[in-house]
């Protein structure tokens, strides 16, 4: 029987453990959504919870014990700015863990494990840049197109000669005008 064991410890080393349960909760923060194991998920989920409890009263007490288990500045903002004051008006349960399934590999029990008021904005936003790179697209038409109407010799002689030795240069642009020449009376 587990009588009094608060924690799994995941079958890791003490270390292992709270570097872990740190990158996670840090990962959870930042994107508000991920995607782990069910037993990290449930271990996760209550270092996130104590973190953004205490996010709710923006003090410089709460930031330093904040700053005791989460390394990163930004995120650490991100808690304090954002999370902690749209978490307010609850009274605990700021995350949910929804099931995915079963891995291939392990046949381990996959969950998400996200903020409560996570929303997919990310589908939105893509749809968006789609439309603005369509826009951006024809202005880069016009400018191929204008590039088009060049005569190919003059691109031709442009190309060759920084390529060419200085000798070659000068020989190849006495033969674009004498080409020149020619088609003009063609052309009339």
């Amino acid at each position: 029987m587990n009588h009094r064991n608060g924690f799994n410890p995941l079958s890791r080393t003490t270390a292992h453990r709270r570097a872990m349960s740190r990158n996670m909760v840090t990962s959870l923060l930042r994107y508000e959504r991920i995607t782990t194991t069910k037993s990290k998920a449930l271990e996760v989920r209550k270092y996130a919870e104590k973190l953004i409890t205490r996010a709710k009263v923006d003090s410089v007490h709460n930031r330093r014990e904040a700053a005791k288990f989460i390394s990163d500045e930004k995120i650490l903002n991100k808690l304090f700015t954002e999370i902690g004051p749209r978490m307010k008006e609850r009274n605990g349960g700021y995350t949910r863990v929804l099931k995915l399934g079963y891995r291939q590999g392990d046949a381990a029990d996959v969950v998400i494990l996200e903020l409560v008021d996570y929303k997919l904005e990310d589908n939105a936003e893509k749809a968006e840049k789609p439309a603005k790179a369509e826009k951006k697209a024809p202005a880069k038409a016009k400018k191929t197109t204008s590039k088009a109407k060049e005569p190919k010799a003059e691109k031709e002689t442009a190309e060759a000669a920084p390529k060419a030795k200085k000798t070659t240069a000068k020989k190849t642009t006495k033969t674009s005008e004498k080409s020149e020449k020619k088609e003009e009376p063609k052309a009339e």
